[in-house]
C-alpha cells in the first residue's frame, strides 16, 4: 500500500458524501489513476495495527503529556446486504441489545492535550465454526477474544512509548483479569464501569471472609468515594457512584472504580468522561470518513477500506488542530465547496434558464 495512494484515498474519503468507491475516485481525479490502481492498493497486504502507529505517531510525539489518557472500546460497522466471510459477520451490540451483521473492530484512542488519535486497533474475525448447544445452529466464533485484544493493544502503548496514566474502558472490558494488567504489569491506573451485579467486599476482613454483595444493594452517597475489594483482584480499589437521568427520564446509576486510591469523586468522574471522546470518534468515522461507505467484498480490501479510515480521521484531527473547527464543520466547508463547484458545473451544461421558458 503505497503512501501516494493511501494519501489519495483517504482524502477521497473525507471528501465523499456518500458509497467510495474504486470507480469514484478514478473520475473524481479525472482518470489519473484508474479504477483497477485503486482496486489493487485496498487488495494489498493488509494493513495492521503496527502500520497504523507508523501513520500516527509524528503528531501522537506532538500532543503527548504525562496526563494523557488511553480509552479502549469496539465499534460494529453494519453491513446488512454483504456477503459473510470472516470479518463480516453476527456480532452482538449491547448498545442495541441483539445481533447485528458487519464488521466488529476496536481501537484504542489517545487522548492528550485535547486531541484525540487511534493508536491502535483490532478487526474481529471469527475464523472458527462452532455449533451452538442449545439452538444447534452453526455459528462463527473468534479464537481471541475482546479481552486479549484489550491487553495486546495496551502491551502495544506501552512497547510504543506512548505516554499515558490512565486507561479507561465501560463494563465490558472490567474483568479482573485486565485490572490486574493494567496496574500490575503495566505499572498504570485505570477507571472503569463497572456492571450493577458486579460483587463488592467493603474491607479486606470482608473480601478474606469471602462476604461479598452487589453493588446495587449498596447505598452509597453521590459525591462521595468508597474502598472496595473484588475477587480475583488482589489491590483495593476506590468506588464512586454517580447518577444520570436516561432519555426517558428515569435515573440511572454508573458504578466506577479506579485504582489510584488519591482520586476523589470529582477526579473519577471527570476522568470517565474523557471515555467519551471514544464514542464521538466512532461517529466521526462513519458520518466524516466514509467508514461505511465503503462496497468492498473480500476481508482483505475491508480492512484496508477500515485502516484508510482511520487515517482519515487522523488527518481530520491535524485540521481541527491547524483550523480550530471540529469535524463537522470542517466536513461542511468540503461540502460547500463541492456543491458551489457543483453549481459551476452545471452552468456548463444547462445553460438555459427558466426565465424565458416563464415567459
Amino acid at each position: 500500500m503505497s503512501k501516494v495512494m493511501l494519501d489519495l484515498y483517504s482524502d477521497y474519503l473525507l471528501c465523499s458524501f456518500g458509497v467510495a468507491t474504486a470507480t469514484g475516485l478514478s473520475n473524481a481525479v479525472g482518470g489519473a489513476v484508474s479504477h483497477d490502481q485503486v482496486t489493487r492498493f485496498l487488495s494489498d497486504d493488509i494493513k495492521t495495527s503496527a502500520d497504523l502507529w507508523h501513520v500516527v505517531k509524528p503528531m501522537v510525539r506532538e500532543i503527548e503529556s504525562a496526563a494523557g489518557v488511553v480509552s479502549i472500546d469496539d465499534c460494529i460497522v453494519e453491513k446488512p446486504y454483504t456477503d459473510e466471510n470472516e470479518i463480516i459477520a453476527w456480532h452482538y451490540d449491547h448498545t442495541q441489545g441483539r445481533a447485528v451483521k458487519g464488521i466488529n473492530f476496536m481501537t484504542t484512542l489517545y487522548s492528550s492535550q485535547g486531541f484525540n488519535l487511534p493508536v491502535a486497533f483490532a478487526v474481529v474475525a471469527k475464523t472458527e465454526t462452532c455449533t451452538d448447544a442449545k439452538s444447534g445452529v452453526e455459528k462463527r466464533r473468534s479464537p481471541t477474544s475482546k479481552n486479549a485484544y484489550y491487553r495486546e493493544m495496551l502491551q502495544a502503548c506501552v512497547r510504543n512509548q506512548i505516554r499515558f496514566h490512565y486507561v479507561l474502558n465501560d463494563s465490558w472490558y472490567s474483568a479482573a483479569e485486565n485490572m490486574r494488567f493494567v496496574h500490575t504489569t503495566l505499572k498504570r491506573d485505570f477507571v472503569m464501569a463497572l456492571k450493577s451485579n458486579r460483587k463488592v467486599a467493603l474491607s479486606a476482613q470482608d473480601k478474606h471472609a469471602g462476604h461479598y454483595q452487589t453493588l446495587n444493594t449498596l447505598s452509597l452517597p453521590e459525591g462521595s468515594v468508597w474502598e472496595i475489594y473484588l475477587q480475583s483482584v488482589d489491590f483495593p480499589l476506590l468506588l464512586a457512584q454517580q447518577l444520570f437521568t436516561n432519555e426517558d427520564g428515569n435515573i440511572g446509576i454508573l458504578y466506577l472504580v479506579t485504582s489510584d486510591m488519591e482520586l476523589d469523586w470529582p477526579a473519577i468522574t471527570t476522568l470517565y468522561q474523557t471515555r467519551w471522546k471514544i464514542e464521538e470518534y466512532h461517529r466521526s468515522l462513519k458520518q466524516n470518513a466514509a467508514l461505511s461507505g465503503s462496497p468492498a467484498h473480500t476481508q482483505t480490501t475491508q480492512t484496508n477500506h477500515l485502516f484508510a479510515a482511520l487515517c482519515a480521521f487522523i488527518k481530520l484531527e491535524g485540521l481541527r488542530r491547524q483550523h480550530a473547527l471540529n469535524h463537522y464543520a470542517l466536513k461542511s466547508r468540503l461540502h460547500l465547496a463541492a456543491i458551489v463547484h457543483a453549481l459551476k458545473t452545471l452552468e456548463t451544461l444547462l445553460p438555459l434558464r427558466l426565465d424565458p421558458l416563464l415567459a
